[in-house]
């Protein structure tokens, strides 16, 4: 009888919400409404933003939203017997149709997430067998070392866990292979990483051939181990010391519990990061993801394993035998069939991994094409929202995690649409200037505000419409393809530890600065046709300001793809840790001031300048986070200068043997206090206001300096041309 009854009120509210949607009410009522919602929801936000305030002033913006497509509907889509209208009409439809669930699937996700789990480190759990897996397919040994020994170092009894490197680099296969440099360097590849695992306590295990990717490679360990639990971590993702115990205890506590997932910290910027320079200053955006959504989908136990940083209970796996392989995105479908079969994920919203993400633009396109055409491949091969077994807020949360990767579409027309009727006068958006500021305006306002409150400092305004852009011009053709023909796709690594030394326009970059022209000469048809058809200005005027946002959005883009040269392949995480430094054998008192994977920053005391030399073997003295032990670690000095506390020395670690691995380890990746001090130093709500102004002027300055980039490669060109060539091309 319960149920009937909150069946019934909803049923009920749905009803008088629908029909106050449908009211047929005038211009001017329908903006004082819009105002008014407007108003109520700033209020709100600045009065309490929290709890049931918070769904209050969303249900506000929802009306509103559902209002504007009402009248979207009825409205405004042309005429069916004017085809050349009608069709780019309707596809403008169904993308904000689009826009609009997505919106709605969000809400049902991120209204109110659960909270941060407290702490479980020192909770008295009984503690299971566990093995590490190590996945590797070609990345670079020292990386993997600093890895395995950040994974042996964690705070677990050392009886209680094996961690093991899984190479895909040295398979039989490949050490077999007809093409005798390959063979080779597999070889070389499979010697070299299994004495390194040795002289780091990890069990090296690679297989005959190279089958099913990275899931294959997993099952292969998951058949030669035995642990209760099943850590992952990618080649790069180092782990804290206190991951396990984090972690583990939760197995206890729910015997059909299947993964515990953590968030991936990152400690280098992304190619939107280094290139607007916002790493420092502005959440990254994988925390909106792990910061807010991974904790609304925990709320619906929909959360979902993302490929590293996460444990796993064996039994489980044994169920589905072993990790999934039929898309290339074996976490998320091997998450949706084993929530299919009723068990339990767990999010833990605590950095305990620190790892590197892409550094150029292309590797960011290529690993964001991969997990757009695996979620693809999830939604045609496993379809979860007709899953069997799947809950209904399951299915909700698996539609919006994969249906989230058709934005390139949308995307696609929201930027060509307003050029239809500036090129060509088609009238694809039947409306007059003033029912676009009554309805279109502010929706779009209400839209911004409600993403707002729903992501608020990880999220800042217009960042994710950015993100979306920059990758819908190379997704589109890959989303397609997997459309076309879902099988085609396979696993490819993405790439980990690079850099770039020289200032330089990506690879496939030009695009975006094609798409630029072509709006600019859309602003350009703007003042024309407000100047040749002044009885239609008011629509003109309002096309144009579409157009001239997506100008904005589009220049702001070419500072993107106008990648900066910068050496270092990660930043520097900030810490406090005493050291001596040792230089030609005397020993002087210090601070480490930051980190990062491959050298350290120190204040050093009492040297004297003519004590140092670039490029000269020094060591560095400190206690490991660990046991409290002493350790020295050589290092060369890169630069030094005086600072008004002493000599500031940047290092650059120089491993020789194990113990120094694990020394490099300690002092980067035991700690995971300062990887959440480094996140929560960002994250800050700047507001709609604020944050648009902001992105303002972000946008006018990387315009600018897309364009000279731009320059600077056809100028360098034309330089590296023979003169016969450039004789050619002159007129």
């Amino acid at each position: 009888m319960r149920k009937f009854l909150i069946v019934l009120q909803w049923a009920l509210a749905s009803i008088c919400v629908l029909t106050m949607v449908s009211l047929p009410i005038s211009l001017e009522t329908q903006l004082v409404a819009s105002m008014s919602v407007l108003v109520a929801m700033m209020i709100l936000k600045l009065v309490r933003p929290d709890g049931i305030w918070r769904l209050v002033a969303l249900a506000f913006g929802t009306a509103i939203v559902m209002r504007y497509v009402y009248w979207r509907t009825t409205s405004t889509l042309p005429p069916i017997n004017q085809l050349e209208n009608f069709i780019p009409g309707v596809l403008l439809y169904l993308a904000e149709l689009y826009s609009v669930m997505m919106l709605a699937l969000s809400l049902f996700v991120v209204a109110l997430p659960l909270p941060s789990r407290p702490s479980r480190a020192n909770s008295n759990d009984r503690l299971p067998t566990v093995d590490v897996f190590i996945p590797t397919y070609n990345e670079d040994p020292e990386l993997l070392a600093n890895t395995m020994a950040a994974a042996r170092g964690m705070d677990y009894p050392p009886d209680r866990f094996t961690v093991w490197l899984l190479d895909d680099g040295g398979t039989l296969q490949k050490r077999n292979s007809d093409r005798i440099v390959d063979a080779n360097n597999a070889e070389r590849r499979n010697a070299q990483l299994q004495k390194l695992a040795a002289d780091l306590g990890v069990n090296y295990l690679t297989r005959d051939r190279n089958e099913h990717a990275k899931a294959g490679n997993l099952n292969n360990g998951l058949s030669q181990s035995t642990g209760e639990l099943i850590a992952v971590f990618d080649a790069d993702h180092a782990p804290a010391r206190d991951f396990l115990k984090e972690t583990v205890g939760y197995f206890d506590e729910d015997p059909r519990l299947f993964l515990v997932q953590t968030p991936h910290f990152f400690l280098n910027p992304d190619p939107v990061e280094r290139n607007l320079r916002t790493f420092e200053k502005m959440p990254s955006e994988n925390e909106m993801f792990y910061g807010i959504i991974q904790r609304g989908l925990d709320k619906w136990n929909a959360s979902f394993f993302c490929g590293s940083a996460a444990v796993l209970r064996r039994s489980a796996l044994v169920e589905t035998n072993g990790f999934s392989g039929v898309s290339i995105t074996e976490d998320c479908e091997t998450a949706v069939e084993l929530h299919a079969r009723g068990w339990h994920s767990v999010y833990v919203d605590k950095p305990l991994i620190a790892g590197l993400q892409p550094a150029t633009f292309a590797s960011f396109i290529g690993q964001r094409s991969r997990w757009a055409q695996g979620m693809m491949q999830i939604l045609r091969f496993r379809f979860p929202p007709l899953k069997r077994g799947l809950s209904i807020p399951q299915r909700l949360c698996y539609m919006s995690s994969t249906l989230f990767w058709l934005f390139p579409f949308p995307r696609a027309i929201f930027l060509v649409a307003p050029l239809f009727y500036l090129f060509f006068d088609l009238q694809i958006f039947t409306a007059s200037g003033g029912e676009f500021m009554a309805y279109t305006l502010s929706y779009m306002i209400v839209n911004l505000m409600m993403q707002n409150y729903l992501y608020g400092a990880f999220r800042w305004p217009w960042i994710s419409e950015l993100y979306e852009y920059v990758q819908t011009v190379h997704l589109l053709p890959a989303v397609i393809s997997v459309i076309l023909n879902p099988r085609k796709p396979t696993f490819k690594v993405t790439a980990k530890d690079e850099s770039i030394s020289t200032s330089r326009l990506s690879e496939i970059g030009k695009p975006f600065f094609v798409i630029f022209g072509v709006l600019l000469i859309g602003v350009a048809m703007t003042v024309y046709k407000v100047y040749a058809e002044p009885y239609k200005a008011d629509v003109t005027l309002v096309v144009g300001g579409w157009n001239l946002l997506n100008l904005i959005m589009a220049g702001c883009a070419l500072g993107v793809v106008s990648e900066r040269g910068e050496r270092a392949a990660t930043r520097r995480v900030k810490v406090s840790r005493r050291a001596d430094f040792e230089i030609n054998g005397k020993w002087f008192k210090g601070t480490i001031e930051n980190v990062s994977a491959f050298g350290a920053r120190l204040t050093v005391l009492g040297a004297e300048l003519e004590d140092l030399a670039k490029d000269a073997r020094a060591g560095i003295r400190f206690k490991m986070f660990a046991d409290g032990t002493e350790a020295v670690l050589p290092v060369t000095i890169r630069n030094f200068e005086r600072t008004t506390d002493g000599i500031a020395v940047g290092c650059l670690y120089q491993p020789s043997e194990a113990v120094h691995h694990r020394l490099v380890a300690d002092l980067i990746f035991a700690n995971s206090k300062q990887w959440e001090q480094f996140q929560l130093s960002r994250r800050g709500n700047p507001g709609l206001l604020r944050g648009t102004a902001w992105f303002l002027r972000l946008a006018i300055y990387q315009t600018y300096r897309g364009l000279v980039y731009f320059w600077r490669d056809i100028s360098g060109r034309k330089a590296q041309a023979p003169v016969g060539q450039l004789a050619e091309k002159r007129p």
